[in-house]
């Protein structure tokens, strides 16, 4: 894999991983151990490796429908669970879509 990719790809994987288990600090524990071993071996910035497996896990955790967050955020504006996901997907999809690329952007000329 390019190091100039690494960030973008392990944000999105982080965020995949988040939004299906429903936690952010799971994906911590499962990504660190994966990415940075990774960025040492392309030679890719630690740094932002990290930042895009912090940010992934945060993003994907809040998109996803399982989250505790999400759930209790409903819950506690007394709203319906899935009225609130969807309200909240457009708003963090477009971050996370200019998350990717700022994240292709330092890649390759960070």
């Amino acid at each position: 894999m390019s190091p100039e990719l690494l960030p973008a790809v392990v944000f999105i994987i982080s965020s995949f991983i988040a939004f299906s288990t429903g936690t952010s600090w799971g994906t911590f524990a499962i990504m660190l151990a994966i990415s940075v071993p990774m960025a040492n071996m392309h030679g890719a910035d630690i740094t932002i490796v990290v930042a895009a497996t912090l940010g992934g896990g945060i993003f994907g955790d809040h998109c996803s429908p399982i989250s505790d967050t999400s759930i209790i955020s409903s819950m506690a504006s007394a709203s319906d669970h899935i009225d609130h996901v969807k309200t909240q997907l457009p708003y963090a999809i477009i971050g996370g879509v200019i998350t990717t690329v700022l994240y292709l952007i330092l890649g390759f000329f960070g």
